[in-house]
């Protein structure tokens, strides 16, 4: 027997069958291997019926070769058939694994798969890597495209990334690193359904021109990242879990924390220490119904204010050309997933608020006072003031988390790709500083006099929404000095380029409202 079929058709030592050589499926976006699911394939066999036929495709089909038949080398099978090119994949058992691949892919032993194809996949595991040495001579002067991921571990654990050990292992092939960003779902249902990105790197141009070509005929987008020393960067693409939200989530934990506490010392303690009242009931429900709009606002007003601190920083220096701390620099990338929040604690509050009535304890007081007034002999009660000031209240709550969700819906990318600059700017700027301005609005009416009632402080502490208050009005405030025309022009000019004490003196155009909508710069 030759060694490359004993290579291709022995299982390596020490490994289960679930995790033999090809027959392991491969996830590119799971970080970790279970193999309670590693037997299940991800096709149906109502998607992708197959008659086992070993039949040889056109000859003028560019043919690509798959060494694996796990979850993802079906998938990327399908998409390559579907692509129009001719599949032969290379596999230990090719006669069971026939059913699970689509009819027009060919399947044999990964000796013969290798034969034909220039560009072949390589659809398995680090650890597997070695047992493909006895092919090195038949796949010498190919190109192999690296589509494994390491576990966070693996990833810590090895210096080099998979695909640079995969060169190592074949000095004589152009190893390319693509396709560990895509799922196996989305090779399936198609680019439509996931992410189109596609990150490509190689040491070889030709080789990664050829994987380019492919990624653009399989639908995809593909992402130059230049020589194979960034496939490491490249594989811990999928090991990543919301790195962009990680500050802003803490934060909104921070904030919700605090106003939690704070409310529970107004609302829940002071009442049992003062008066002995048992209002524990209120911590399920009404304590975080009046800490999550506490939260919505706060984290509203900071999506604005370093945009305020930027124009400050400009205006100060008189030149846009120097660079903001590196402190304000994040936090304006973090604006969209703080505005995401913001809404998310506001669409929160607003179930909450229609779930208050459904309350046993809602139902008792009104019992109660119900009893109240007929003892007390009262037959019509009527506060015209409260009633106009909750009228206002809910309609100016309603138009915010209306404003609100306008940003939301347009914060996407699917939405944001179909707007040009103005009009995403227009709906992000504008009528996310209206949605600020209503939601100010909505805490004023809901506080009305009540901080400047004594017994509104309990424990010498203000109400809540006084502390959300100082934020908002101070961007308020800045929003409408910058309107000033004085303040105005000095930083449009400044936008435009215009530095004090330095080479550029240019006036603006007449046209001082045509100056600032093209001065986003």
């Amino acid at each position: 027997m030759k060694s490359g079929q004993l290579a291709s058709r022995a299982p390596a030592p020490g490994c289960s069958k679930s995790l033999d050589m090809e027959d392991s499926p491969l996830h590119p976006q799971s970080a970790t291997r279970t193999s309670g699911k590693m037997d299940k394939p991800l096709i149906s066999h109502h998607l992708v019926d197959s008659d086992g036929s070993l039949a040889e495709a056109p000859s003028e089909v560019p043919k690509v070769g798959i060494l694996g038949s796990g979850d993802f080398a079906r998938s990327l099978a399908t998409r390559l058939v579907g692509s129009g090119f001719s599949v032969v994949v290379g596999s230990r058992n090719p006669k069971r694994m026939a059913g699970l691949f689509p009819s027009a892919a060919q399947l044999t032993f990964q000796e013969e798969a290798v034969g034909s194809p220039e560009v072949i996949f390589v659809a398995m595991f680090r650890e597997h890597y070695s047992t493909l040495c006895g092919l090195s001579d038949q796949l010498s002067g190919k190109i192999l495209v690296d589509v494994s991921n390491p576990t966070e571990q693996e990833h810590l654990q090895h210096h080099e990334s998979n695909a640079e050990y995969l060169a190592s292992l074949f000095p004589t092939c152009a190893v390319v690193k693509a396709f560990n960003v895509i799922s196996a779902w989305t090779l399936q249902s198609g680019p439509r359904d996931g992410n189109r990105q596609v990150p490509i790197c190689s040491d070889q141009p030709e080789a990664k021109r050829t994987v380019l070509e492919m990624v653009r005929a399989m639908g995809f987008t593909p992402v130059d990242m230049g020589s194979l020393a960034s496939a490491r960067e490249v594989e811990a693409m999928p090991l990543r879990l919301f790195p962009g939200w990680k500050v802003p989530a803490l934060l909104a934990l921070g904030l919700f924390i605090f106003f939690y506490a704070y409310n529970f010392v107004r609302d829940v303690l002071e009442p049992y220490v003062q008066e002995g009242k048992n209002k524990f009931y209120k911590l399920p429900v009404l304590v975080v119904n009046t800490t999550l709009p506490c939260v919505a606002y706060v984290l509203l007003s900071l999506v604005y204010l370093p945009g305020v601190l930027a124009a400050a920083l400009q205006l100060r220096r008189s030149t846009k050309y120097q660079r903001f701390p590196d402190w304000l620099d994040h936090w304006l990338q973090h604006r969209k997933q703080m505005g995401l929040l913001s809404f998310f604690c506001a669409a929160l509050h607003a179930v909450y608020s229609l779930c208050l009535p459904l309350r046993r304890s809602h139902r008792y007081e009104l019992v109660n006072l119900a009893i109240k007034q007929v003892l007390t002999n009262k037959s019509h009660i009527w506060n015209e003031e409260e009633v106009w000031r909750m009228e206002i209240y809910l309609s100016l709550g309603v138009l915010a988390l209306g404003m609100l969700s306008l940003l939301a819906v347009t914060s996407l990318p699917s939405i944001a790709n179909s707007l040009n600059w103005r009009e995403f700017s227009f709906v992000q700027s504008t009528l996310g500083f209206v949605a600020l301005v209503l939601s100010t609005l909505h805490t004023l009416t809901y506080g009305w006099t009540r901080a400047f009632e004594e017994s509104r402080y309990k424990f010498f502490l203000p109400p809540t929404f006084t502390l959300t208050l100082l934020v908002p009005c101070v961007i308020i405030l800045a929003k409408g000095l910058f309107l000033l025309p004085c303040v105005s022009r000095r930083l449009t000019k400044i936008r435009r380029g215009w530095e004090k004490d330095g080479s550029v003196r240019f006036t603006l155009p007449v046209d001082h409202a045509l100056a600032q909508k093209t001065s986003h710069v």
